[in-house]
């Protein structure tokens, strides 16, 4: 899967523009950059295409550690579209990034992020 049917999907899943659908993927890769290790955030990246693996991109410290309404706000504020619009873009870049990398990777990150996150992803279609 290439970046511009990446944002496709998330546009289709959402409603939103194709701008608006990259700018919520971008937004939501970065915040889960922050919510994973280095390493499962390098991982990832390397199954994504080339123009999101910088998103992905995390420097050195701690992983934080917040829920998916943190994820949600987070994504909100990167943004500045509404937060029922953030949400369902972070369901549908979860719900992309599943099709879009290998299960055993999409696991890998799953079990960093924790069941709430899955969740989110299975909630769309």
């Amino acid at each position: 899967m290439d970046n511009r049917e990446f944002f496709q999907k998330v546009a289709d899943r959402t409603q939103l523009s194709r701008q608006e659908a990259a700018d919520v993927t971008r937004a939501t890769l970065e915040t889960l950059a922050a919510r994973l290790s280095a390493g499962e955030a390098r991982d990832l990246a390397l199954e994504l295409p080339e123009h999101l693996r910088e998103s992905l991109h995390r420097g050195e410290g701690d992983m934080e550690i917040f829920d998916p309404a943190e994820s949600v706000r987070r994504v909100h504020e990167r943004t500045g579209l509404s937060e029922s619009e953030a949400d369902r873009g972070v369901r549908a870049v979860l719900a992309t990034l599943r099709e879009a990398v290998s299960a055993e990777e999409y696991d890998h990150a799953m079990s960093q992020l924790g069941s709430e996150y899955a969740k989110m992803a299975e909630s769309v279609r």
